[in-house]
């Protein structure tokens, strides 16, 4: 294992890399300024698309861009209750329909909870 450790070498040293023959990618400076009046840059690649708001270093507040790009408003749907969705289904005459003969149901003793359904059965046994 001694040998093949590099000589002079030590954790955390320089590197033996040099930035001689590397072009380095075009790059610009994008600032940012959040609603607490903090101010910074942001180092980007000239390509990559510039965001609108990009979260302050230092209060984590949103910083809008100050060169003037503008966040995407996005159309927001409005929420579906159950009510709507129900109306995808059936119509309210169909809705009327299968209440009537719920309730008819119900009122019968059929259908229910099992304390409604002994509590008639009982009355049924006193009136015989």
């Amino acid at each position: 294992m001694a040998e093949r450790t590099l000589r002079g070498a030590r954790l955390g040293g320089q590197s033996f890399e040099d930035e001689r023959g590397i072009e380095f990618a075009a790059r610009q400076q994008v600032g940012y300024a959040c609603a607490r009046g903090h101010e910074f840059e942001i180092t980007m690649s000239v390509e990559a698309e510039i965001p609108a708001l990009w979260e302050c270093p230092r209060c984590g507040a949103e910083a809008r861009a100050t060169s003037g790009i503008e966040p995407e408003v996005k159309a927001e749907k409005p929420a579906r209750t159950h009510w709507d969705m129900l109306l995808e289904r059936r119509s309210e005459k169909e809705l009327e329909e299968i209440l009537a003969e719920r309730l008819e149901l119900l009122r019968g003793g059929e259908i229910g909870p099992a304390h409604l359904h002994r509590a008639s059965s009982r009355k049924r046994k006193a009136s015989v």
